[in-house]
């Protein structure tokens, strides 16, 4: 006879896990649901697949140049998360493998930048790619995103996993700096590599606030700036903006579930 106690347990256990699942599918179920419904019904609140589906997805893609917005948003992701990737890799292997007194002070005042919200940075940006002529650009959304702290201190901590084996055996064999890095670290390394793409690009696919402010033309803007001006119209068709986050969910999803199990490997810090 099983335990009542430990019975009791399981039950509360996986009724708050389904219960969390639920809550967490929920936003995506409706905004399927809401596709396929008019403006009014999803105001209503109806809950149920409807009928006006075609109609939506055909007066999104009449209102919206598809093409020329995924290709701006694309662009803009994969340039920042290559980039970033780049940069802040090299960062994090020069933290860890190289040591001097300032090392830490400088990784300190790195990891404190932070802490400075966003907002304060947006006007001293803004001004900055003013003068350097990049307003309107997709260049001046990509370069703030390319120094990223976390992901410094991501790959820092994961090198820390590195075999100094390997390093040493490689300077033995008469290899560079720069060919340890990228013929033996960067293979080793490919989870953490992996991971780390899948946090760039979903932030950079995502990103709202900055492209707001520097893209001022509609031949620049991306997908999240369309949706966002669809939804605040003064009568916004609430069936065509769930098929637009539908879209531009798509990307995403697609990327994280192709990489998911370097994903889970890169977070548990997995080195081969």
């Amino acid at each position: 006879m099983k335990n009542p106690a430990r019975a009791a347990s399981a039950v509360l256990t996986y009724g708050f896990v389904g219960l969390m699942a639920f809550l967490s599918v929920f936003p995506f179920i409706w905004m399927v649901l809401g596709a396929t419904n008019s403006s009014i019904d999803i105001i209503k609140g109806r809950l149920a697949p409807g009928e006006t589906l075609a109609v939506n997805v055909a007066k999104f893609f009449t209102q919206v140049n598809v093409p020329l917005v995924f290709w701006n948003s694309a662009k803009i992701a994969i340039l920042a998360t290559l980039l970033t990737l780049a940069v802040s890799s090299l960062a994090g292997y020069g933290f860890e493998m190289f040591r001097s007194r300032r090392r830490d002070g400088l990784y300190r005042a790195m990891l404190l930048t932070l802490m400075i919200p966003f907002a304060a940075l947006m006007i001293p940006l803004f001004i900055m790619m003013g003068k350097a002529g990049l307003i309107n650009t997709h260049i001046a959304v990509v370069l703030p995103t390319i120094g990223s702290a976390f992901i410094v201190f991501y790959f820092r901590q994961s090198t820390k996993a590195f075999p100094s084996e390997l390093r040493d055996a490689a300077k033995v064999d008469g290899l560079k700096e720069w060919q340890i890095f990228l013929y033996i670290y960067v293979p080793v390394m490919r989870s953490t590599y992996a991971a780390a793409f899948i946090i760039v690009f979903m932030t950079a696919w995502n990103n709202y606030l900055w492209p707001l402010i520097v893209l001022q033309s509609n031949e620049t803007k991306t997908i999240t700036l369309v949706i966002s001006s669809l939804a605040s119209a003064y009568y916004p068709d609430y069936g065509v903006v769930m098929v637009g986050t539908i879209l531009a969910t798509l990307p995403t999803l697609a990327v994280f579930f192709f990489m998911q199990r370097q994903f889970v490997q890169g977070m548990l810090g997995s080195v081969k």
